[in-house]
Parts: structure tokens; C-alpha cells; sequence
């Protein structure tokens, strides 16, 4: 059996294709499951980054949550002091591209989710090096009892219990396992018990959610087993350039409406603090509107 992720790395069209799944799927689910308190997910964002090295061209996942912030998400087998480099670099990389996209800068979460072999108590979620200090939010999934939690799926998938909680736990099933060979023997049984859900909607969450957070422990065979399964080939025929471009441009016109919105609610804070005779100089800093635009306003009020 080949690891995929060491020797043939999956493809990135195919996690690009799984991604797209996963952000309308995602809607509505939290990382609560996980052990940790955040607002549910809103959506997936795409995970390529600017990149200042090779190596470093993609996170884990990046997801915004209910409240508007935006979580970087990365699992991680070991814990490295050093890593935090790396995290350092996810926050600068989005903070420019979300920058870039919106024209002011978002709040920023990192949720780090430890497989089975980093112990709660056992890291360092804190790195505070004076002109910047990061905090972690952790999850360790070694807080899990993979037999009890096996057992647990187990049950719930015969039943027809094919809840959020259900499915999520699914999922991340194979790293609550210790061993790069306990999870990959982990992938495989989860895909088995995933083949038992009926809900064909349901089924492809899973399938696609396993495909794509386990990719560094799946062979070869089982993320081909996931493709067959979903009969990939009819997917990938769906999501042809015409098709994609058009998602791109639903995306894009959703994310112009957003914008429209954040102005005319910025517009409209601009003129009822203009009715409070508050300067144009500090209502432009203070909303982060151009000088400009600002006395337009206040032109509208005085005609």
C-alpha cells in the first residue's frame, strides 16, 4: 500500500473539487464536537495561499464562521514549538489575501487539531514574542476513545442517525487513532461504515471530509476506493471549466453583494455621525472610508 500524501500526493483538482462539496456541506456545522466552543462555520474558503516557499503552499482548511472571523485550521500529529513559524505565515498570507478581498482586515482565528498522539497539557498554545502575541485554540482528538467512539459511530449509522455530530466524528474517526498505521487501517473501516449511509448527500460529506482531512495518512487505494465510491469520474465531468467558471462567478457576484452591503452600511454610519458634527478627517478613520467619499455625503446633507 502506497502513501499517498509521501509518494503520490492526491491531486489538487480533485481536493479542489472535494472543497467545493465541503463548503456548501460545511454550512451550519461547528467544531463543538472537537472540544471546541466556536461559532458554526459559514463556509469553506480556498486554502491557496501567496506563497513565500514551495513547501508551504497550502493550509490544512480555512473556514468563516457565523461571527465574520475566519478560521485558519491545521491538524497536526506532533507538537513542534518551531510550527508557530509556520502559523506566523498562514496569518500574514490570509490577512493579505482577505485584505486584498475586502479592503480591511479580518478577524483571525487558528485552530490547531492534534491527532491522537499529542496529549492534552502537553503544548505550548501561547507564543507571545513582545510586538505580537498569538494565541491557539487547541482540540485533541487523544481526548477521544477510539474504541468507545468506533462503537458510538457504529450504532448511529445502523440506526439511520446521520446527525451533524454523527457525521463530524465520522470524519476525523482516523485520527483519533495513535499510529500512522492505526489511521490508515482507520481510514479504511471508515469508509466502510460510510458506504452504510443512505443518505447519498450525507454519504458524499463524509466520503469527501475523510478524503480530505486524512490525505496525509490514505493510500493509493483507499482515496481511489472514495473516488469510486462517489463515481469521481461523473463529478469531475460536472465540475468541467465552464461549470467552475460559473461557480466562480456566483462566488464572486455573492462577495460583491457583501461588499455593496458593507459600504452602504458604512455610508450610512458616515452620515449619522455628519449629523453629530463630527469631522470628515475622523469619520474617514474611524470607518476607514476615502476623505473624499465623505464629504459627498456631507455635501448630501447640506443640499
Amino acid at each position: 500500500m502506497k502513501e499517498t500524501r509521501d509518494k503520490h500526493p492526491i491531486a489538487w483538482q480533485n481536493k479542489d473539487i472535494t472543497s467545493k462539496i465541503l463548503a456548501e456541506e460545511f454550512k451550519g456545522k461547528s467544531f463543538s464536537v472537537y472540544g471546541l466552543n466556536l461559532p458554526e462555520i459559514v463556509t469553506a474558503e480556498p486554502t491557496d495561499l501567496p506563497a513565500v516557499e514551495a513547501n508551504e503552499l497550502r493550509l490544512d482548511n480555512l473556514f468563516q464562521l457565523r461571527d465574520g472571523s475566519y478560521a485558519i485550521v491545521d491538524y497536526e500529529s506532533k507538537y513542534i514549538e518551531e510550527n508557530k513559524l509556520k502559523y506566523l505565515g498562514y496569518i500574514a498570507r490570509v490577512s493579505k489575501r482577505l485584505y486584498n478581498e475586502h479592503r480591511q482586515f479580518e478577524r483571525l482565528r487558528i485552530i490547531i487539531i492534534y491527532t491522537a498522539g499529542v496529549k492534552r497539557g502537553s503544548t505550548a498554545p501561547i507564543l507571545d514574542i513582545g510586538c505580537a502575541v498569538i494565541k491557539l485554540e487547541e482540540a485533541f482528538l487523544s481526548d477521544f476513545d477510539p474504541v468507545s467512539l468506533w462503537r458510538e459511530l457504529s450504532t448511529a449509522v445502523r440506526a439511520g442517525d446521520y446527525s451533524d455530530e454523527v457525521l463530524m466524528k465520522l470524519i476525523i474517526y482516523p485520527l483519533t487513532r495513535r499510529t500512522k498505521k492505526a489511521q490508515k487501517t482507520a481510514v479504511g473501516r471508515a469508509i466502510d461504515l460510510a458506504e452504510k449511509i443512505s443518505d447519498k448527500k450525507r454519504q458524499i460529506f463524509v466520503l469527501t471530509g475523510i478524503y480530505v482531512f486524512a490525505d496525509k495518512v490514505i493510500t493509493d487505494e483507499d482515496a481511489e476506493r472514495i473516488r469510486r465510491i462517489m463515481k469521481m469520474t461523473k463529478v469531475e465531468q460536472i465540475y468541467t471549466r465552464e461549470r467552475i467558471e460559473a461557480v466562480n462567478e456566483a462566488v464572486n457576484a455573492v462577495m460583491e453583494e457583501e461588499q455593496r452591503k458593507r459600504e452602504t452600511e458604512r455610508e450610512e454610519a458616515a452620515l449619522r455621525l455628519l449629523r453629530e458634527d463630527i469631522t470628515v478627517d475622523k469619520i474617514a478613520f474611524c470607518l476607514n472610508m476615502p476623505i473624499a467619499r465623505v464629504k459627498e455625503l456631507k455635501q448630501t446633507l447640506l443640499s
